[in-house]
Protein backbone atom coordinates (compact mmCIF):
# COMPACT_ATOMS: atom_id res chain seq x y z
CA UNK A 1 0.00 0.00 0.00
CA UNK A 2 1.46 3.18 -1.26
CA UNK A 3 1.03 6.47 1.34
CA UNK A 4 0.23 10.03 0.43
CA UNK A 5 1.90 12.48 1.67
CA UNK A 6 0.80 14.89 0.25
CA UNK A 7 -1.04 17.76 2.06
CA UNK A 8 -3.11 21.02 1.22
CA UNK A 9 -0.67 24.44 2.09
CA UNK A 10 -2.63 27.66 2.60
CA UNK A 11 -0.36 30.21 2.82
CA UNK A 12 -1.37 32.95 4.94
CA UNK A 13 1.46 35.18 4.87
CA UNK A 14 0.22 37.49 1.92
CA UNK A 15 -3.24 38.39 3.86
CA UNK A 16 -1.12 38.96 7.01
CA UNK A 17 1.07 41.44 5.55
CA UNK A 18 -2.13 43.12 4.22
CA UNK A 19 -3.61 43.54 7.37
CA UNK A 20 -0.36 43.78 9.40
CA UNK A 21 1.95 46.03 6.92
CA UNK A 22 5.36 44.85 6.08
CA UNK A 23 6.56 45.86 9.56
CA UNK A 24 4.25 44.36 11.84
CA UNK A 25 3.91 41.29 10.02
CA UNK A 26 8.17 41.06 10.38
CA UNK A 27 7.18 41.72 13.99
CA UNK A 28 5.15 39.03 14.48
CA UNK A 29 7.86 36.57 12.85
CA UNK A 30 10.45 37.97 15.30
CA UNK A 31 7.56 37.14 18.18
CA UNK A 32 7.55 33.49 16.56
CA UNK A 33 11.04 33.46 16.78
CA UNK A 34 11.29 34.77 20.23
CA UNK A 35 8.81 31.55 21.21
CA UNK A 36 10.58 29.14 19.85
CA UNK A 37 14.16 29.81 20.67
CA UNK A 38 15.90 28.84 23.74
CA UNK A 39 16.50 32.04 26.11
CA UNK A 40 20.05 31.57 26.83
CA UNK A 41 21.34 31.47 23.65
CA UNK A 42 19.31 33.46 21.61
CA UNK A 43 18.81 30.72 19.11
CA UNK A 44 16.69 28.59 18.02
CA UNK A 45 18.33 25.18 18.65
CA UNK A 46 17.38 21.45 18.11
CA UNK A 47 16.67 21.41 22.15
CA UNK A 48 14.24 24.50 22.33
CA UNK A 49 12.68 23.25 19.20
CA UNK A 50 12.19 19.87 20.35
CA UNK A 51 10.60 21.16 23.77
CA UNK A 52 8.25 23.48 22.00
CA UNK A 53 6.95 21.24 19.59
CA UNK A 54 6.40 18.95 22.68
CA UNK A 55 4.54 22.08 24.67
CA UNK A 56 2.36 22.39 21.43
CA UNK A 57 1.59 19.07 21.20
CA UNK A 58 2.98 17.98 18.29
CA UNK A 59 4.62 14.64 18.02
CA UNK A 60 7.37 15.34 15.50
CA UNK A 61 10.50 12.96 15.09
CA UNK A 62 14.13 14.06 16.57
CA UNK A 63 15.23 13.51 12.37
CA UNK A 64 12.33 15.81 11.08
CA UNK A 65 13.21 18.28 13.71
CA UNK A 66 17.31 18.18 12.46
CA UNK A 67 15.95 18.77 8.89
CA UNK A 68 13.94 21.64 10.05
CA UNK A 69 16.86 23.46 11.67
CA UNK A 70 18.93 22.52 8.61
CA UNK A 71 16.71 23.73 5.83
CA UNK A 72 17.21 27.13 7.44
CA UNK A 73 20.72 27.02 9.02
CA UNK A 74 22.79 29.05 7.21
CA UNK A 75 25.70 29.35 8.53
CA UNK A 76 26.34 26.07 9.49
CA UNK A 77 25.90 26.15 13.60
CA UNK A 78 23.03 23.47 14.01
CA UNK A 79 20.86 26.49 15.40
CA UNK A 80 18.60 29.35 13.43
CA UNK A 81 19.11 32.99 14.46
CA UNK A 82 16.24 35.43 14.14
CA UNK A 83 17.61 36.47 10.22
CA UNK A 84 17.17 32.85 9.33
CA UNK A 85 14.23 31.77 10.58
CA UNK A 86 12.77 35.19 8.71
CA UNK A 87 14.38 33.96 5.94
CA UNK A 88 13.12 30.21 6.19
CA UNK A 89 9.86 31.80 6.91
CA UNK A 90 9.98 33.82 3.62
CA UNK A 91 10.95 30.91 1.63
CA UNK A 92 8.12 28.86 3.08
CA UNK A 93 6.18 31.36 1.72
CA UNK A 94 5.04 29.74 -2.55
CA UNK A 95 3.39 32.90 -2.69
CA UNK A 96 5.95 35.45 -1.08
CA UNK A 97 8.90 33.49 -3.25
CA UNK A 98 7.51 32.31 -6.26
CA UNK A 99 5.00 35.36 -7.93
CA UNK A 100 5.71 38.82 -5.48
CA UNK A 101 4.14 40.76 -8.27
CA UNK A 102 1.04 38.88 -7.61
CA UNK A 103 1.41 38.70 -3.84
CA UNK A 104 2.23 43.01 -4.20
CA UNK A 105 -0.96 43.62 -6.00
CA UNK A 106 -2.64 41.20 -3.19
CA UNK A 107 -1.22 43.60 -0.35
CA UNK A 108 -2.09 47.24 -2.00
CA UNK A 109 1.56 47.33 -3.91
CA UNK A 110 3.89 47.24 -0.84
CA UNK A 111 6.94 48.52 -1.71
CA UNK A 112 8.20 45.81 0.96
CA UNK A 113 7.48 43.09 -1.18
CA UNK A 114 8.64 44.14 -4.48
Amino acid sequence: MELDYLMDFEDYFPSMIARMGAEGFIGELCNGFRLLMDVNKGLITFESLKINCYLLGLDVRDDELVGMLMEGDLDGDGALSQMEFCILMFRLSPCLMDSPKMCSTQVGGDPMLM
